[in-house]
């Protein structure tokens, strides 16, 4: 398999971008090699600059549920552009996006953004203006977009930055990186994943300060880790329960799981609702959108009703929504089943594969969303990024660069989800079987221990 022309692309990308990419994830530093630089998509598949046709497994992280190019996604996206492409004012399609989410999850009313970076920054802030607090609790490792409060022990990309040899990135968290004050991080109370102690500790030392806990509602950035059962109380539930208990709200951020793992995301699964909530990836059919909702009573604390400013110039943007709605509308019952059917066998045959070639792991899943774990033979189960960073990411690299040759395209680090889509037919599944026996093999052969 060819990729001269995207290392030629990469040098020049180079010289005009930092790193040569536009999110640091993208740019193979966590596996080595030159990142691929796609030219088109289509149905289950990338095809890169070189003309090399590669099985998606990252599915632009998340968003592509449907596959690439979904004819009726394109058609509406086409036919919104047609009558303009951006307007600075309300239209039918942001209102109609709106209640499909409502329809879908427990909030009464969203305010839609533009990434899910800004939905967590703004529902963080949103939180603060309710309860008149300053503090938040967030978990290592777990991410919620580039805001400065929360980049502390954030997960995949700062995981994968702070495990490369002579990365400037101190340790497995990032409260200290350069432009991030500490004065920004101090009220930011971060505990270990799926650790009740931990949080009981953090609330009965600052519970009359503490805003909001805020987690993933699945994470899926230190790898995929599902939240905790306990005495049949499920984490999410504790968290809720304990927010509640100290007059703080339970933030559940569901930009990745959202209307990825069912039609509900992850509260479709637990049941387990936010009191406020965020969403993104999906909902935007792959264009840049999400939102955070609540309750109507909270949200309307939100400007204009409220006092709580937040504005966007591309909010509710009519070509994004309409790929939004498009997807979600066509994000039915089947399609859900076939996605979860195909994790399932995926997950079974990624297993079978490293087991004959005596490769310790774990496969860790939150609905159809997984990770594979490169552990020692006595780990029976990651459950939080302590545990996710012992992992062997050198074996991760080996078979990420052998499934890579056999046509078949990994998310480039050991800490992010494999994702699929409704056209990952029988043909691609047996594509990515049949390349599982030599990357198992690889994989075995570079097995050097932790961030080796």
């Amino acid at each position: 398999m060819t990729d001269q022309r995207s290392v030629e692309a990469f040098a020049r990308a180079q010289t005009v971008i930092p790193g040569g990419v536009n999110s640091p994830v993208r740019a193979f530093r966590a596996v080595g090699g030159t990142p691929r630089f796609i030219a088109r998509a289509a149905v289950a598949y990338l095809y890169d600059v070189d003309g090399n046709e590669l099985v998606d497994l990252v599915c632009s992280w998340g968003p592509m549920l449907l596959g690439h190019a979904h004819p009726e996604v394109l058609a509406a996206v086409s036919a919104a552009a047609a009558r303009g492409t951006s307007y600075g004012a309300p239209t039918i399609a942001e209102v109609d996006l709106a209640a499909e989410i409502v329809d879908r999850t427990p909030v009464e009313q969203v305010r839609l953004v533009n990434s899910g970076t800004e939905a967590t920054m703004s529902v963080l802030r949103l939180a603060r203006g309710i309860t008149g607090r300053n503090k938040i609790v967030k978990f290592a490792g777990c991410y919620h977009g580039h805001v400065d409060a929360l980049l502390a022990s954030a997960g995949s990309g700062v995981a994968t930055l702070a495990h490369l040899p002579g990365s400037r990135v101190a340790g497995g968290a990032l409260p200290g990186t350069p432009g991030v004050t500490a004065a920004t991080t101090a009220d930011t109370i971060v505990v270990p994943y799926n650790d009740r102690d931990a949080v009981s500790e953090a609330f009965a030392t600052y519970g009359d300060e503490i805003a909001a806990v805020i987690t993933e509602a699945a994470p899926g950035n230190m790898g995929v880790i599902a939240p905790g059962v306990a005495d049949g109380v499920a984490f999410n539930a504790f968290l809720a329960e304990i927010a509640h208990r100290h007059g703080a709200l339970f933030i559940s951020d569901e930009v990745m799981t959202g209307f990825r793992v069912s039609r509900s995301g992850q509260y479709g699964l637990d049941g387990i609702a936010g009191d406020l909530m965020t969403f993104g990836k999906v909902m935007g059919g792959g264009f840049p959108a999400a939102a955070f909702g609540g309750s109507a009573e909270l949200m309307s604390h939100l400007a204009p009703v409220g006092g709580v400013y937040q504005a966007g110039t591309l909010s509710g943007n009519p070509v994004a929504c309409a790929a939004g709605l498009a997807t979600l509308r066509l994000a039915t019952a089947d399609v859900y089943a076939r996605i979860d059917s195909i994790s399932a066998t995926l997950r079974a045959e990624v297993g079978a594969a490293l087991s004959a070639a005596g490769v310790p792991h774990v496969i860790s899943n939150a609905g159809n969303m997984f990770s594979v774990f490169f552990v020692e033979p006595d780990v029976r189960v990651v459950r939080n990024y302590g545990e996710a960073s012992l992992q062997s990411t050198s074996a991760y690299a080996a078979f990420f660069h052998s499934m890579l040759d056999s046509g078949i395209y990994l998310p480039p680090s050991a800490y992010e989800a494999w994702f699929l889509s409704s056209t990952h037919d029988d043909g691609v599944m047996d594509k990515i079987v049949s390349a599982l026996p030599a990357a198992s093999a690889a994989a075995a052969r570079h097995r050097a221990g932790p961030h080796q």
